[in-house]
C-alpha cells in the first residue's frame, strides 16, 4: 500500500492547482437540470446492448477493473468476453469460448492481424482504446457488413468523423492521466481543431506498468511500455461530405510469464484515407469508402526482458523478427426507400507475411527475410432491414468471399523443420455467409425480442494453416489439409425496459463443422508440439443483465455470462471454454460525485481437454471458482474535470483465470503446468479533462 500513497501523494500535486477551477455544487445541478453536457463521473463496471446483439460504448470512459493499455480489457465489461492473459497486457480477446480470426477485429475500418505465429502481437495488442470514440461489438454471425468470417463477432474500434466537425473555429481536447499500483502511469491526449471547411486531429497515448503482485505477493513477470500516435487530416467542404487522410505509428515492448520469449517490439505504421458523402436527398442515402495501408515489424527475444536460461529449450540467447504488411479498402452505399434499407458494397484485404531469425544479441538484423506466406480475400455483401409494420422489423444480409492463400515456406514442420511439400503451393477458396433476424416491440409492453439465424463459412487463418508442427493425421501439413470452418447458429433474446428496471437476455445455439482444434504433446527438449486437426462441435450458452434504479441516485445491477461446446466426435468437451462468470454492482450517483461496488463471482470449470485448445492455449486442467470485490469513485471537479479512483481486488485474493497460459521456467515456475496468478489488491486514480 506504500506504492499506492506514493503514487496519490504525487497526483496532490497535480491535482491542488486545480482547485480554484472547481465548480459549485449549484452550477453541476443547474447543468444537469438544463440537459447541458457534463463529463461523466461513473466508472464503467459493465455494458448493456443498445440493439439486440450490438454492444456501444465509450473507451474513454474510465473502468473497473483498471484496464490494461490494450482492448482485451477493455472487452472485458461486456458480458460473454473474457482473454488468454499473456502477462499485464496484449491479451487474446475470446468472446464465448470462440477465439482468433472467428472475432473480426478491425480499427477505423482497417485491420492490422499481427505477426508472431504464437499471436504474441495479436491485433489488440496494437489498440490503444482511449484514442478511439466508440467501442462497437456484435455477437455471432449476425453482420455480414465488416469483413469475411467472423462466426464468432465483430469488434470495431471507431473514430468518429462526425465529431471532428466544426461550425466555427474551435479545439476539442480529451485528455486523460492515470497513474497506479505496480509502476502503473499512462497518458493519453486526443485533441481535435477546426473551422467549418476542415480540421486537424491528433491522438496519442503512452503507457507503463511494472511486473505486478498476486495476491500471495508472488511477483508475475508482466511489465510493458507503449506508446501509439495517430493524426488525420479532414477536410469538409460541405455538410455531409468529407475528405480525411490519416497516419499513425506506435512501438512498445512487454514481459510475458507464460511464453519462452518476450515482446521486445511492437512497430506499427498505419496510413488511411478515407471518402464519405452523407445526407444525401434521393433514394441513395449515403457512399462511405476507405482505403488502409498497416504494417507490423514485431521482435521476440529472450534476452531484452530477461536472462537466457541455460536449462531451458533456448540456453542461449536468441530473436526472431517477423513483420506482416496488410493493405485493403472497402465502399459501401446505403439507399432507402419507404420502410426499406440496404447497405451493399465490397471489400478486399491482402496480406504478407514475413520472418527472419538468429541466435545472439541482435543477430538477426543481419539475417534476410523470408517471405513464408500471401493471404488475401474480396469480397462483396448486401444487408437489408424492412420495417414490417410499427412493431415488427426483419433483417437480413448475405456476403460472398474468394480466398487465396500462398505458401511461400521452403521448409515446413516447425520444430523439426524439413523441406516443404507445399512450397509455391495456392489455395482458393469461395465462401458463402448470411443471416436473417425478425426483431419485434411488443404493443403496449416495455418488451421487445429478436430471433435470427446465421450462417459463417471461415477460411482457415494465417495462425492455423503456418504455425501448426503438425497436420491432420496422414496430410502433408495444416496447409494442404485443413478445410473451411463452417457455422451455424441461432441467436435469440429479449429487452425489458421500464424506468426503474432495465433488463436483458441473449441466448444461442449452434452448430461448427470442420472446427478447427490444436492439440500439445511433450517435445522433450524441444519443448511442446502441436499439430491440428478438424472436427465437429456443438455451442451454446448466453448472457443477461439487470439494473434497478432503487431511487433517483442508487443503482443495483447484475450480469451473467454462462458458455458451454461440446465435441461431437467425441461426446467429450471443447477446449478454451470460460466458466459460468457473474458480476454483482451498487452505485451510487448525485451528479457531482459518485461511488460504486463490484463483486465478481466466477464458478470453477470442470468441462476441460487437457493438451487440446488453440494456436495461444490450451486446456491445463480443472480449475476453482473465486470471487473478487473491488471499489470505485469519481468526483467531478468542475464541468469539464473529473478525478476517479479505485481499488481492484479489495481483500487482495489469489486467484487465476481459468483462460491462461503456463508459467514459465525461465521465471522459476515449475515443469508442471501453473496457471499465472490475476494481479492482488491494486489501486489506481485517473484524471480526465474534456474541453468541447
Amino acid at each position: 500500500m506504500r506504492e499506492i500513497s506514493a503514487s496519490l501523494a504525487g497526483w496532490l500535486v497535480v491535482v491542488g492547482p486545480l482547485v480554484a477551477g472547481v465548480a459549485s455544487a449549484a452550477e453541476v445541478e443547474h447543468r444537469a437540470a438544463s440537459g447541458d453536457d457534463l463529463l461523466d463521473v461513473v466508472v464503467v463496471t459493465g455494458v448493456a446492448p443498445k440493439l439486440p446483439l450490438t454492444f456501444i460504448t465509450d473507451p474513454k470512459l474510465p473502468r473497473q477493473p483498471v484496464p490494461a493499455s490494450d482492448g482485451a480489457d477493455y472487452l472485458k465489461t461486456i458480458p460473454g468476453f473474457s482473454a488468454v492473459r499473456n502477462g499485464g497486457t496484449n491479451g487474446d480477446p475470446v468472446l464465448r469460448g470462440m477465439f482468433g480470426s472467428r472475432l473480426n477485429i478491425l480499427t477505423n475500418d482497417g485491420a492490422m492481424p499481427g505477426a508472431c505465429p504464437a499471436r504474441m502481437d495479436n491485433p489488440l495488442s496494437y489498440v490503444s482504446p482511449e484514442t478511439y470514440d466508440r467501442l462497437v461489438v456484435i455477437k455471432g454471425p449476425q453482420t455480414v457488413l465488416w469483413g469475411p468470417g467472423a462466426s464468432a463477432g465483430t469488434i470495431r474500434f471507431e473514430r468518429d468523423a462526425n465529431a471532428n466537425r466544426f461550425d466555427q473555429p474551435g479545439v476539442r481536447v480529451n485528455a486523460n492521466a492515470l497513474a497506479g499500483s505496480h509502476g502503473r502511469n499512462d497518458q493519453v491526449l486526443d485533441a481535435v481543431g477546426g473551422a467549418s471547411q476542415g480540421y486537424a486531429r491528433l491522438s496519442a497515448n503512452r503507457s507503463e506498468a511494472d511486473d505486478y503482485e498476486d495476491g500471495d505477493g508472488n511477483r508475475v513477470p508482466s511489465s510493458w511500455q507503449k506508446w501509439n500516435a495517430d493524426a488525420a487530416l479532414g477536410w469538409t467542404p460541405s455538410e455531409g461530405t468529407l475528405l480525411e487522410l490519416s497516419a499513425g505509428a506506435g512501438d512498445g515492448e512487454a514481459r510475458y510469464a507464460g511464453r519462452g520469449m518476450d515482446g521486445a517490439q511492437f512497430e506499427r505504421t498505419s496510413y488511411g484515407l478515407r471518402i464519405e458523402k452523407t445526407g444525401l436527398t434521393g433514394v441513395l442515402k449515403e457512399v462511405k469508402a476507405n482505403v488502409f495501408y498497416n504494417y507490423a515489424d514485431h521482435v521476440m527475444d529472450n534476452y531484452t526482458l530477461r536472462e537466457p536460461n541455460p536449462m531451458s529449450s533456448m540456453p542461449m540467447p536468441m530473436a526472431a523478427n517477423v513483420d506482416r504488411r496488410t493493405t485493403g479498402g472497402r465502399v459501401a452505399a446505403m439507399w432507402r426507400l419507404a420502410s426499406v434499407e440496404v447497405t451493399a458494397g465490397a471489400d478486399t484485404q491482402d496480406s504478407r507475411h514475413r520472418d527472419r531469425s538468429a541466435m545472439g544479441r541482435g543477430a538477426y538484423e543481419l539475417q534476410p527475410w523470408q517471405t513464408d506466406a500471401d493471404l488475401s480475400n474480396t469480397g462483396a455483401f448486401v444487408e437489408l432491414a424492412w420495417r414490417m409494420h410499427d412493431s415488427g422489423r426483419a433483417v437480413f444480409g448475405a456476403r460472398a468471399d474468394r480466398a487465396e492463400v500462398t505458401d511461400k515456406r521452403q521448409m515446413s514442420g516447425g520444430m523439426m523443420p524439413m523441406p516443404n511439400p507445399t512450397a509455391g503451393d495456392t489455395r482458393k477458396e469461395t465462401l458463402a455467409n448470411g443471416f436473417a433476424r425478425y426483431e419485434h416491440d411488443v404493443s403496449n409492453a416495455p418488451i421487445s425480442w429478436f430471433a435470427g439465424v446465421g450462417r459463417a463459412e471461415r477460411m482457415p487463418d494465417y495462425w492455423e494453416l503456418f504455425s501448426a508442427d503438425m497436420g491432420p493425421m496422414g496430410s502433408v501439413n495444416a496447409f494442404s489439409a485443413l478445410d473451411p470452418e463452417q457455422t451455424t447458429q441461432l441467436d435469440v433474446g429479449l429487452q425489458y425496459r421500464t424506468p426503474h428496471i432495465d433488463a436483458w437476455v441473449s441466448a444461442y445455439a449452434g452448430r461448427i463443422d470442420d472446427f478447427i482444434l490444436f492439440t500439445y504433446s511433450s517435445g522433450g527438449m524441444m519443448g511442446l508440439m502441436s499439430s491440428v486437426d478438424q472436427v465437429d462441435a456443438n455451442v451454446r450458452g448466453g448472457e443477461a443483465g439487470v439494473e434497478f434504479r432503487l431511487l433517483s441516485r442508487w443503482k443495483l445491477g447484475a450480469t451473467v455470462a454462462y458458455a458451454w461446446a461440446e465435441n461431437r466426435d467425441t461426446g467429450a468437451a471443447l477446449p478454451q471454454i470460460p466458466p459460468l462468470d457473474a458480476r454483482f454492482t451498487l452505485a451510487y450517483d448525485n451528479t457531482r460525485w459518485s461511488a460504486g461496488a463490484l463483486l465478481r463471482i466466477v464458478d470453477g470449470q470442470g468441462r476441460v481437454a487437457p493438451g487440446q485448445g488453440n494456436v495461444v492455449g490450451r486446456d491445463l486442467s480443472e480449475t476453482g471458482g473465486f470471487a473478487v470485490l473491488s471499489l470505485n469513485g469519481a468526483y467531478r471537479l468542475s464541468t469539464q474535470m473529473s478525478l476517479s479512483v479505485g481499488i481492484d481486488n479489495l481483500l487482495d485474493r489469489a486467484y487465476a483465470e481459468h483462460l491462461n497460459l503456463a508459467g514459465s521456467a525461465d521465471f522459476g515456475y515449475p515443469a508442471d503446468p501453473v496457471r499465472i496468478n490475476e494481479p492482488g489488491r491494486t489501486g489506481w486514480l485517473k484524471l480526465v479533462w474534456n474541453l468541447k
